[in-house]
């Protein structure tokens, strides 16, 4: 999933449940513990494990000071449905806070908006009801579904972060911002298959998560 092949790339996403990974750090009394649900973005599609999302926000956390574990709740092939139904047995105990990307795949298959909005709202009734604080990435849906589609899938999620008082971004993909750069520029920021970023695309997609991965610790001083 992704913003470049939105439909005709779909059957590419594999519906294999992953392990969670944990980052192999020692676990301190310091040590925050963030849950990364999400589908194969998340779960890092496609690379060796060391340049997924997952571990290189870790990484990029270290290198800013914070001593981070994070989970890896990515699940590849996975919708918002999917999310809620694990979401509270991803959160074991030890969690502190969670970060939420979602939807990509519902956009895949033409689910509506607002069942992936009730989906997403549910997740996050559940991190409520915990107390747990929550980032919120968005996904942007294609035009091909027509624009009130599009229009009712992208506000979902600054709704729901308002409602919610989440941590929030817009979009995964924002560090991959395509204002002023060519398809073939950006086009080398992404797998072959157009939907999931390389080991170069991640790192730029985490030096724009990373930051709010920050906002999201310094509510939990």
């Amino acid at each position: 999933m992704g913003f470049f092949k939105y439909g005709a790339r779909g059957s590419g996403c594999k519906a294999a449940i992953v392990g969670v990974f944990v980052t192999a750090v020692p676990v301190s009394a310091a040590e925050v513990s963030i849950l990364a649900l999400g589908d194969s973005l998340t779960q890092g599609y496609g690379l060796l494990e060391q340049d997924g999302f997952v571990p290189q926000l870790r990484n990029w956390l270290a290198d800013h000071g914070h001593d981070v574990r994070v989970v890896n709740g990515g699940v590849s092939g996975d919708t918002t449905a999917g999310g809620f139904a694990r979401v509270e047995w991803s959160l074991t105990p030890d969690i502190d806070a969670m970060i939420v990307t979602l939807g990509g795949n519902d956009v895949l298959r033409g689910i509506a908006p607002q069942e992936a909005r009730s989906n997403i709202e549910g997740i996050l009734k559940v991190a409520q009801a915990q107390n747990l604080e929550v980032l919120l990435i968005g996904m942007e849906a294609p035009g091909n579904f027509g624009a009130d589609y599009k229009q009712a899938f992208d506000g979902l999620y600054p709704e729901l972060a308002q409602t919610y008082g989440t941590v929030f971004l817009d979009s995964f993909f924002k560090g991959l911002d395509r204002q002023g750069q060519s398809l073939a520029e950006l086009s080398a920021f992404m797998q072959d298959d157009g939907i999931h970023p390389n080991p170069e695309g991640v790192v730029k997609i985490v030096e724009t998560v990373g930051p709010k991965v920050e906002e999201l610790l310094y509510r939990l001083d």
